[in-house]
């Protein structure tokens, strides 16, 4: 088994040097990671510029100026000879939770894998503040989930969302199928000046969850347990189909 494996937070980082070393003892592995963190890049892909693509170590590298879609993009189509088996993007530092999603690098890695006709797993530590970092419990989770789909491979469309607690493996108390949550509207953002006395923003905090009981994503977490969402990209909003069409219909009226 072949495993490509990438993240957002850059090659350099805790999560993405546990995830590897972790599934390397499962299979064949190739890491493409961006340069430097790319959190938030979403599915953005570099169309404006070449990429260049530069070697760190045996079968990792990372792309200059890259984004995570780029980094799989690239791994899939053409940059190397032979074919992968599954994405896995990871691990990233921070939970990817409810609307997370629509923002996260690590994210739009896994689902680039799934545009690209691979099996994908997103992997998430939820750390926070004074919390232990415990990146080996998401890599035990990571080569779980690995074993079992290669046991019993999921629908091809389906792309895993996995938010695991940062706490150590033993604390954990199983796996629960969670839908995505929502989380209220971010806090303001926050104004600065630079060294010239100019104004800058930051964007700021994101907001706690808002859709967080039973059966959330947050939830599962929150009660330490490991989070595993089920994504799709299809974004068509099919019960408003025939609405719409009546909707259209009477648009002169």
């Amino acid at each position: 088994m072949k495993i490509l494996i990438s993240n957002d937070d850059g090659y350099r980082a805790d999560g993405l040097t546990a995830l590897s070393d972790a599934l390397a003892q499962l299979a064949e592995i190739t890491v493409v990671a961006p340069d430097r963190n790319r959190s938030g890049a979403s599915n953005s892909l570099t169309l404006d510029m070449p990429l260049r693509v530069m070697p760190f170590d045996e079968r990792k590298y990372y792309v200059l100026n890259g984004t995570p879609t780029d980094c799989v993009h690239l791994a899939i189509s053409g940059l190397f000879e032979e074919e992968h088996d599954m994405v896995v993007s990871g691990i990233n530092d921070g939970p990817n939770l409810g609307d997370d999603v629509l923002y996260s690098g690590t994210v739009a890695a896994a689902i680039e894998g799934r545009f690209l006709g691979l099996p994908a797993i997103a992997l998430s530590l939820v750390v926070q503040a004074g919390s232990g970092q415990h990146f080996a419990t998401a890599a035990r989770v990571a080569t779980e989930l690995v074993l079992r789909i290669q046991r019993a491979p999921l629908h091809q469309a389906t792309i895993l969302n996995v938010n695991v607690p940062d706490v150590p493996y033993e604390a954990l108390k199983g796996y629960q199928v969670t839908r995505l949550g929502f989380r209220h509207r971010s806090e303001r953002i926050i104004a600065a000046e630079d060294p010239r006395g100019r104004p800058v923003y930051w964007v700021g905090p994101a907001g706690l969850g808002q859709d967080a009981g039973a059966g959330t994503d947050f939830h599962a977490v929150a009660n330490h347990y490991v989070s595993v969402t089920p994504l799709q990209i299809d974004l068509t909003r099919h019960s408003m189909l025939e609405d719409m069409r009546a909707w259209l219909q009477g648009r002169e009226a």
